[in-house]
């Protein structure tokens, strides 16, 4: 996979079942890989933003597009360009610690801007939150004190500006 065909969606949904599986279903089919998944509630009752990273070649994800805006429930598809966007997403890491390395471990979650969010004798749970690129470096650094459990949330995404997608959603 290469970074240049990754692309992030923001698209504004009815918040209805059944949705989410129709809008990943098209994408399954044409044959596209999801690097990143994350969906809720907006603002505006009655909708929900899905942000999807996916893997695809600009032509393609053109064509994707335009049919996913054929689905009933899609309201708006905007493609957030990096530079236009803030990014995040979330891990939490379980790693071992022992008395020896809790300080050392200490500085490393202090230098990443992280937090310890739960102490056990032997492992400390962490959360980060910031660009996957502060994400996979975070796990690096951790993976010689013995990374025992990791969970990631998709992107997270939204543009830069006073500007909304849901402006002249309904309204």
């Amino acid at each position: 996979m290469t970074v240049s065909n990754l692309h992030t969606l923001s698209v504004l949904v009815e918040d209805k079942p059944g949705v989410l599986a129709r809008f990943a279903g098209l994408i399954a089919r044409r044959g596209f890989n999801i690097h990143s998944l994350a969906v809720g509630t907006t603002e505006c009752e009655g909708l929900s933003r899905i942000t999807v990273v996916v893997d695809v070649e600009d032509v393609p994800l053109e064509q994707v597009t335009k049919q996913l805006n054929k689905l009933v429930n899609v309201i708006k598809i905007v493609e957030l360009e990096p530079e236009a966007s803030v990014r995040r997403a979330h891990m939490i890491f379980k790693v071992r610690v022992d008395a020896q390395n809790r300080a050392q471990l200490n500085a490393t979650v202090d230098m990443f801007r992280a937090h310890i969010v739960d102490v056990a004798a032997d492992a400390v749970s962490i959360e980060a939150t910031g660009e996957q690129s502060k994400l996979d470096a975070l796990r690096l650094v951790l993976e010689p004190f013995g990374i025992k459990e990791i969970v990631q949330s998709g992107t997270l995404a939204i543009g830069r500006g006073a500007k909304s997608m849901t402006d002249k959603a309904f309204r």
